[in-house]
C-alpha cells in the first residue's frame, strides 16, 4: 500500500468533500483498492476478520434473514434470505454452493482472501451490519448485510469469534495486473467438432467445459455456433425482455457473478426503474442494479439439455467479459418454460425485423 499516513489524509480531505461517494469510487480515487480503503479506518465501526471463511459463511445462517450482494464492474446482484444449506466440495477448484429458493449462490474460494466486519451509521440511530470478502487483488467478491429482520446479535458473536488478533492496514495487497486473455485464433479451432458437440450437449452446466476444452472466449463461442444457435441482437433486448417478463409474470433466473461468487435469483419481477445509465430492478427480495452504458454485446443463446432446448440472454462488456444473464425459470429433469421461450422468440422476431430495416 502507498504511504498509510497520507492516505488517510487524503481519505479524510475525499470524504469531507464528497460525503456520499461510495466506498468503490473512494477507492478508486485513492488509487488503492477496496479491501485496503477498509484497512484505513479499522476501529470501533470496521473489524479485520481472519479464520476458515467456510465455517464463517455456514454460521451466518445464525444471523437469520439477511441480503446477500455480489456485483461486477457493471451489474449489481442483492438478494434476501437466509443463508442454508451450504456445502463445499473437496478438490483443487475449492467451490461450493448453498442452494435455498431465496440465497442461491455458488462460491469459489479460492479467490476468498480477506474479510471485514462493517458497521454503517444510517441516521435516526440505525445501523447497516455487514460481511465483505475480498480476493488477493482487494476487489469485492461478495457481501452479507443486515436487514431490519436480522439477528444483530449474531453479527456481533461472528465479529469476536472471527476477529483478527492484529488490526493493521493490509500491507500485502497484489497489485500486478490481472494476466491478459490467451485468444486463440478462429483459425486454430476445430469449429466443425465444437459445433457438433455444442447439438451434442445435455446439460447446461457442461457448457463452459466445452469453451475451455477448445480454447474459446464465451463471445467468440457465440460467433462461431452451430447457425442458429446464437443471434446477436440490440443491447436494449434486455430492458424489453424484463418488460415483457413483468407484463406475463414470467419468472426468471437471473445470474451475476464475481471473480469469487455467482448469485441466482429466481422469480417473478415485477418493479423496473430506469436512473440515468442504470436500469434497475426494485423489488422488495430482489434489486438488480445494471449499468446499460457497459453493455457492449447481448446475445440470444441456445443450448440442447436432456430436457429440451434452454435459451438465455447474455449480457458482455467491451472486453467480452460476461456482465449478467437470464434464463426461465426451472429445474433439473423439468422443460423450459413455454413461457419464457415465447419471449425469446418475440425478442428473436424483433431483432430480426430491426437488422432487417422493417
Amino acid at each position: 500500500m502507498k504511504n498509510i499516513k497520507q492516505l488517510t489524509e487524503d481519505l479524510a480531505n475525499l470524504t469531507e468533500k464528497e460525503p456520499k461517494l461510495r466506498a468503490r469510487d473512494r477507492a478508486q480515487r485513492l488509487g488503492i483498492s477496496e479491501a485496503e480503503l477498509l484497512s484505513l479506518t479499522l476501529g470501533e465501526h470496521i473489524a479485520l476478520l481472519e479464520g476458515d471463511w467456510k465455517n464463517l459463511l455456514k454460521e451466518v445462517k445464525d444471523m437469520g434473514y439477511v441480503m446477500a450482494l455480489t456485483r461486477n464492474e457493471s451489474c449489481v446482484h442483492e438478494r434476501k434470505g437466509v443463508y442454508d444449506n451450504i456445502e463445499f466440495y473437496k478438490g483443487p477448484h475449492n467451490m461450493g454452493v448453498a442452494v435455498n429458493p431465496d440465497i442461491d449462490l455458488r462460491f469459489f474460494m479460492n479467490e476468498w482472501k480477506y474479510g471485514f466486519a462493517v458497521s454503517m451509521d444510517r441516521g435516526k440511530g440505525k445501523m447497516l451490519h455487514g460481511l465483505q470478502f475480498f480476493n488477493v487483488k482487494g476487489e469485492a467478491v461478495h457481501k452479507i448485510y443486515t436487514t431490519p429482520k436480522s439477528n444483530v446479535e449474531a453479527f456481533k458473536k461472528l465479529v469476536a469469534k472471527y476477529k483478527a488478533q492484529s488490526q493493521s492496514p493490509l500491507m500485502d495487497v497484489d497489485h500486478s495486473p490481472y494476466a491478459e486473455k490467451q485468444i486463440t485464433s478462429d483459425s486454430e479451432i476445430d469449429v466443425n467438432t465444437f459445433q457438433q458437440e455444442w447439438r451434442d450437449l445435455k446439460d447446461t452446466h457442461h457448457f463452459f467445459g466445452m469453451l475451455k476444452k477448445h480454447k474459446l472466449q464465451r463471445t467468440q463461442s457465440l460467433r462461431l455456433a452451430p447457425k442458429g444457435y446464437t443471434q446477436k441482437v440490440n443491447t436494449n433486448t434486455v430492458i424489453d425482455m424484463l418488460e415483457k417478463a413483468v407484463e406475463d409474470q414470467v419468472s426468471i433466473m437471473c445470474f451475476v457473478h464475481s471473480r469469487g461468487c455467482i448469485q441466482i435469483h429466481t422469480g417473478e419481477v415485477k418493479n423496473l426503474k430506469e436512473f440515468g445509465s442504470w436500469y434497475n430492478i426494485m423489488d422488495p427480495k430482489f434489486n438488480l442494479h445494471l449499468d446499460m452504458s457497459k453493455v457492449a454485446e447481448s446475445w440470444i443463446v441456445k443450448k440442447p439439455t436432456s430436457d429440451g432446448m434452454v435459451h438465455s440472454l447474455e449480457l458482455f462488456d467491451e472486453n467480452g467479459d460476461l456482465i449478467v444473464y437470464f434464463f426461465g425459470a426451472r429445474k433439473p429433469g423439468k422443460p423450459e418454460l413455454e413461457s419464457w421461450k415465447s419471449i425469446i422468440e418475440l425478442l428473436e422476431k424483433s431483432n430480426a425485423l430491426v437488422k432487417e430495416g422493417i
